[in-house]
Formats: C-alpha cells, structure tokens, sequence
C-alpha cells in the first residue's frame, strides 16, 4: 500500500474565494491533508460549495474541510447568514435545549456546505467575561460544571448531525493576558490550578471530540524555559497523549499566530510542532511556504511520520460526507439560525450584531 504524503501533516489556508490555478497545483504538489476556511474566502452561499468541491478536487486522499463556526463574532457564515449568539449569550439564557438546537443548526449548515470539522466547542472557562484575551463572548461557562454541561450538549448535537468537533485551546488558555495573535503569553498557574480547573474540563470530553487544538501559550509549571504549549512535548504528548489518554487528532492553532511567527522560523516551528506530538500543523496565511513545509516534512523522523499519519487516517476513516446543496436548504437554515438568535437575545434584539463588530480583532479578521 503506498504512503500517504507527508503533505497530509499540514492544515492550510486558502488564498481567495475561488481556486485560481496557480493554488490548484500547488495544493495538487503539496497534498495537504486538510484545509481551513475563514471570512476572507465567503462571498456566498453557492461561491462557498463551489470552492470546497474545488478543494476535495485536488485532494488525492479526502482532505478534511474546516472552519471556525462557534456563535457570535467568530461565525464565519455570518458573512452571508445571520449570526449565531455566542456560548456566553446561550449560557446567560439558561435553557439547554437552545443550546442544543444550536449544535444540530451548526451541524446541518456545516454539512450542507460540504465542512466534515468545526473548531469548537471553546472549553476555556472565562474567569472574566471583559478579560481582552480574543475569548470575550466564546466561553460556555464560568465554572467547571458550567463549562462541562452546556458545551456538552452543543458539542453532542454537532457531532449527531456528523460534524467532528475539535476541543480548545488546550491545556486552558483563559488566564492569559494578552492574546497570542499577537504575542506569546506566559500563563502562571500552578499544575494544581490547572488540574482542578481547566483540565479538569478537558478530561470530560476526552472520549467526545475528536480533535483537540493545542494553544499557544507558556505554561512555567510544565515547561521552565520559554515554549509555547502548542510545541511542548510535556503538553502533548506527555498530558494529553500519555497522562490524560486522548487517542483523537490532535493539532497546533495557527503557527502564522504572533506568538509563534514572532518567536520562530518556519522551519524550526515544523519540527517542534510535529516532535511535539501536534498531528496537524496549521498555517493559515503564509500559503507561499506550503512547499517548504513540505520540504520540512519529508525529513522529519519516519516514526514522527508514522504515528501522526496513522492518527490523521483514523479519523478521515470517520468523516461524514456532505449533503446535497441547494439554496433553498440554505436560506431555511439561515431562518433557523434568525429564530435561535431571536429566542435567545429576543425579537427586539436579534437583529443587533455582535457589540465587537465595528472592533474587528484577529480571531475574526482572517
């Protein structure tokens, strides 16, 4: 049986919002094993299904096709439906069956276009909604029980409708204090806060998302000299993989983030990034060094090779196909998604947008 390409090892953004033919043949030579979408690639509803189908194209092996589709100002469907509330209005709202209405909503648009990944649920628990860390609206809860119980059913129903789901940011990025779009964050909380508190979170949807996404933050308590959690191998191989005994994919955020494109080379990010135990590495912007990381990846350790191919087959083995387009299927989803938002905030308030919409901040601007 031949080898998948090493190429399989990356997540790659998309340059435009359709694919001209110069990124067909390099996405055709680099083979990436996944693409993720953001705002910059939605004009519209028959524009979005045409550009995955271009991308599953080029792809000799089923790529997987994701986006960040949380609520709120991170909704990237917003650009041509109506938004979503965030995990912090349907928490305030206090009725679980919206939430759950929510993920079975998310699911079927994210099936109807041709999406087999959303990055969510966020399993941060906010210490301070106003906290100017890129979580603001995001979190689900403010305790752990909250966290665990109100992410659960969104994540259940996303995942009922044949949406794999991706818990972040691991191991628990609501203490920073800056935002790693920008710069690295040093996190100072002891291995027992975190225990009893953020990991404590993550070990409930151990067995119930099948990816996780590794933050890009400096934890002191599991790493003494400056590394970002994203390329620790005391993070995610040691925590996650052995400790904790996630067996699902596992993935980097963005490696074009401040935090890491300030601190490291492409290069050097690669490698920590896969020696790490990362499955998938993400680049979402620099499209023009697709060949180089491709480079990078076929001379790293064949057992490094190995064991994040074999993770990222196993869950390509589980990926949902997409459901057959139409638009009218759109735009009634699209009144679903108005009726959620208008029994969540209520019909006074639904066609209010988000209050960060005329601040846009790097978690939605891509």
């Amino acid at each position: 049986m031949k080898r998948p390409r090493p190429g399989q090892l990356l997540l790659a953004g998309v340059p435009g919002t359709e694919l001209d033919s110069e990124s067909a043949a390099l996405f055709r030579r680099v083979q990436p094993g996944g693409f993720i979408l953001f705002g910059r690639n939605i004009t519209g509803a028959m524009q979005l299904r045409k550009l995955i189908d271009d991308l599953r194209e080029v792809s000799a092996v089923e790529p997987i096709i994701t986006i960040d589709q949380e609520g709120g100002r991170v909704s990237r469907l917003r650009l041509i439906g109506h938004e979503p509330p965030n995990a912090q209005q349907l928490r305030e709202k206090g009725d679980i069956s919206l939430v759950r209405r929510h993920g079975e909503i998310t699911g079927r648009l994210l099936r109807l276009f041709g999406f087999n990944l959303d990055l969510c649920p966020v399993l941060d628990i906010s210490f301070d909604d106003e906290a100017d860390n890129s979580l603001r609206g995001r979190c689900y809860g403010t305790t752990v029980d909250e966290v665990v119980r109100v992410a659960s059913a969104f994540n259940e129903a996303l995942r009922q409708e044949g949406i794999a789901s991706c818990g972040k940011h691991f191991p628990g990025y609501s203490a920073a204090g800056v935002d790693a779009h920008h710069d690295l964050p040093r996190i100072d909380r002891s291995g027992e806060e975190l225990e009893r508190e953020e990991l404590a979170v993550f070990r409930q949807f151990i067995s119930t998302v099948e990816s996780m996404m590794i933050c890009h933050g400096w934890y002191p308590c599991f790493d003494r000299e400056k590394l970002p959690a994203s390329l620790s191998p005391r993070v995610i191989t040691q925590l996650l993989r052995e400790e904790m005994n996630y067996r699902g994919l596992v993935m980097t955020d963005d490696l074009d983030m401040g935090a890491i494109y300030n601190e490291y080379g492409l290069e050097e990010t690669i490698r920590l990034a896969i020696g790490a135990g990362n499955d998938l590495a993400m680049i979402c912007h620099r499209i023009e060094a697709f060949d180089e990381a491709l480079r990078v990846l076929e001379q790293l350790p064949v057992e490094q090779l190995d064991r994040a191919l074999e993770n990222i087959a196993r869950f390509k083995d589980r990926m949902s196909p997409p459901h057959e387009f139409s638009e009218a299927a759109f735009q009634q989803l699209d009144a679903e998604v108005w009726q959620l938002r208008a029994d969540v905030l209520g019909a006074e308030h639904a066609a209010e947008r988000s209050p960060e919409d005329g601040k846009r901040s790097p978690v939605e601007s891509y």
